[in-house]
């Protein structure tokens, strides 16, 4: 009877070390991200901070002057467009939070479904992204002309003697360029909420159905629950496009941050950078107001959100 020999131990395989090459490329993939982050995003922000405690003309760096919190001091007390421009960000938010963002997931889980024809739905939706928010801008200028527009031409209000001024009136051009950012906004939604669904189990809607659920049921206990990291995405690209819009306010509105109703904390910032008379400081505390506001808005969110998950 013959004996079996037991096999050998297998030798470790030992880690590659990484030779001059492999360092070169990693610094270089690593480094240049790194460097450009740092360069072009971390150390513009904290120029911003420390301007915004000083008056200066953007011109000679020996001009610029302590002030202290005298810029911020002033943006609260004496600064008439700073309060509407506040509301207005308010308004835009609560605005894509409840309109066009819904409706972008709406959208999706419709198209999900495999209809006909859904391919030609999605690019049709999706086409506003594929835009500049300057070239939607233009568009809709067009559409709200007030002598031949479009949607005075269907109202029939366009060559009449009062035609509707969509973007010269207060009470109206902050809701007219809202209907146009909603516009690029739900095509936005509706593609990364349909990117999730697309990795979505779909044994789980199955046993939602044979449990007796219909399609709202399963959509809001199973469905969106499921995609929490989806909705946690698209909570703070909806923040964040809210509280920075600018492009598409700017076209609008003709280039300037303080015309009635349509002002924006983005668009005082960049009237006081840039405008006819610079004041980086004051300019530099608007950003800081604003990069606040960004920061606890996503922050409280986010830290709700994980509590209830460790709960």
């Amino acid at each position: 009877m013959s004996s079996v020999r037991p096999a050998p131990p297998s030798k470790r395989a030992r880690p590659r070390r990484l030779g001059p090459g492999d360092r070169v490329f990693l610094t270089v993939i690593v480094g240049i991200p790194l460097l450009a982050l740092l360069v072009f995003v971390w150390l513009p922000a904290l120029a911003s901070v420390g301007l915004s405690f000083t008056s200066w003309d953007g011109i000679a760096l020996s001009d610029i002057r302590w002030t202290g919190l005298d810029n911020y001091r002033e943006i609260f007390t004496n600064y008439p467009p700073f309060w509407p421009a506040v509301q207005h960000n308010v308004i835009w938010l609560l605005f894509t939070a409840l309109l066009p963002t819904p409706f972008g997931i709406f959208l999706a889980y419709q198209l999900d479904r495999k209809i006909r024809f859904t391919r030609v739905y999605q690019t049709a939706i999706f086409l506003p992204m594929v835009l500049s928010l300057a070239v939607v801008g233009f568009i809709w200028e067009i559409i709200y002309n007030p002598d031949n527009g479009l949607l005075n031409g269907i109202l029939g209000g366009a060559g009449s003697e009062q035609p509707i001024d969509w973007l010269g009136d207060p009470d109206l051009n902050l809701w007219a360029v809202l209907v146009a950012s909603a516009w690029r906004h739900t095509g936005y939604i509706m593609i990364l909420y349909l990117a999730g669904l697309k990795g979505f189990d779909p044994a789980l809607k199955e046993a939602a159905a044979l449990d007796g659920a219909n399609g709202r049921q399963t959509f809001l206990r199973v469905v969106f629950p499921a995609l929490k990291p989806v909705n946690i995405i698209i909570l703070v690209v909806t923040v964040m496009e809210s509280l920075r819009a600018f492009d598409i306010v700017y076209v609008l509105g003709g280039g300037t941050g303080s015309k009635p109703g349509m002002e924006l904390l983005s668009l005082l910032i960049t009237d006081n950078i840039i405008g006819e008379s610079s004041h980086i400081g004051y300019g530099s505390a608007l950003a800081v107001v604003l990069l606040l506001v960004s920061l606890l808005a996503i922050c409280a969110f986010l830290v709700q959100t994980f509590r209830k998950e460790d709960q």
